[in-house]
């Protein structure tokens, strides 16, 4: 088993990879013709572009306000990251990097509350091949090219598909009592 990093590295890895995203956001806007991202929102025009960053923005604050009331439900002892936590999935470019450990700390707090509580027994799959997908599909949408949008499109669908897991999870935790005994024996099969 990896001994976790010391905080202040983990800080410096974290600041590090976030300066990447950043060079990797702007890169598009610095060509002198429009590439990858900046080409696609010349095509919308400035209100256009706007318009879509704010619904975006809209739609990943419900997803992260889900995911506060997911850690929010689970018992304080079996939680690996505060609720709030998740809000910075919405800080640019560090949410890049943040995001991964925003979704280990749902799929480890979730898997440890189906331990004691007997909804969450119940769900083979906790989402963390989709969050990780979404994740890492994220980070390919950079690539100023078609093969970056292709990866936005998968980061996309990936995404709509954890949401989908995480609502059935919050669905579990509201109908469950802490204590319940899990429904079938043991853990919960694959991290799917």
């Amino acid at each position: 088993m990896l001994r976790p990093l010391h905080p202040a590295l983990l800080v410096a890895i974290k600041v590090l990879l976030s300066a990447l995203v950043a060079w990797a956001l702007a890169y598009p806007f610095l060509q002198p013709e429009p590439v990858g991202l900046a080409k696609e929102l010349s095509v919308l025009g400035v209100y256009g572009a706007l318009f879509l960053g704010l619904v975006f923005l809209a739609l990943v604050a419900a997803y992260a306000n889900d995911l506060r009331r997911v850690l929010a439900r689970v018992s304080a002892g079996n939680r690996t990251a505060t609720p709030r936590s998740v809000w910075w999935m919405l800080v640019l470019p560090y949410n890049f990097v943040e995001d991964f450990f925003i979704i280990h700390a749902v799929t480890t707090s979730l898997r440890r509350e189906a331990q004691c509580r007997g909804g969450l027994g119940q769900m083979k799959s906790f989402g963390a091949r989709t969050g990780f997908g979404w994740c890492a599909a994220q980070i390919g949408s950079l690539i100023p090219n078609d093969v970056g949008s292709l990866f936005a499109l998968l980061a996309l669908v990936m995404w709509v598909i954890h949401w989908r897991l995480i609502r059935k999870a919050l669905a579990a935790l509201r109908t469950s009592r802490p204590g319940a005994q899990p429904a079938g024996a043991g853990m919960p099969s694959g991290p799917a």
